[in-house]
């Protein structure tokens, strides 16, 4: 038997974001807000707490159990894209030749991050360190603040 999903809605510098959690661990971040969407689930307030301080510049490393549904080649992506440092990139070619796979498939996985944020899909940039494509939010120009904001600067492509 699994446990609801809880979920938590909350402002941040790009506006509202809810966090999902199950099984005690982080499952989902969307963009947007649900209505009246409060819990008093300690895993969320950690999650909002530690969203809040990477957007105020004190933390760089996310510290949550995750659990996000995808195919174990996303998983396997999800976490390389995890292990990029705080103000770095790499990019799609990059990520394809070190786990051997295609740069498309990395961008699928990227695309279908269901944490983004947490998971810095945002670290990943095309060719030539061009800034790609980004479905979360307000898309590229989210992305673009996310890596603003971790002092990366990339070419607008």
């Amino acid at each position: 038997m699994t446990d609801t999903p809880t979920y938590l809605s909350f402002n941040s510098p790009i506006g509202p974001l809810t966090l999902f959690s199950e099984n005690g661990c982080l499952i989902v971040v969307e963009a947007g807000a649900i209505p009246g969407a409060g819990s008093d689930d300690p895993l969320l307030a950690e999650a909002r707490r530690q969203i809040d301080a990477y957007f105020d510049g004190r933390l760089q490393n996310f510290d949550l159990p995750l659990a996000p549904a995808g195919t174990p080649r996303q998983r396997e992506i999800w976490q390389a894209m995890s292990a990029i440092p705080y103000g770095t990139t790499k990019t799609y070619g990059e990520l394809a030749r070190e786990l051997g796979s295609a740069s498309r498939a990395i961008g699928g996985a990227c695309g279908a991050n269901p944490l983004p944020i947490v998971v810095p899909c945002h670290r990943v940039l095309g060719a030539g360190n061009a800034m790609g494509g980004y479905s979360f939010a307000d898309g590229p120009e989210t992305k673009q603040m996310l890596l603003n904001l971790e002092g990366v600067r990339t070419r607008l492509i």
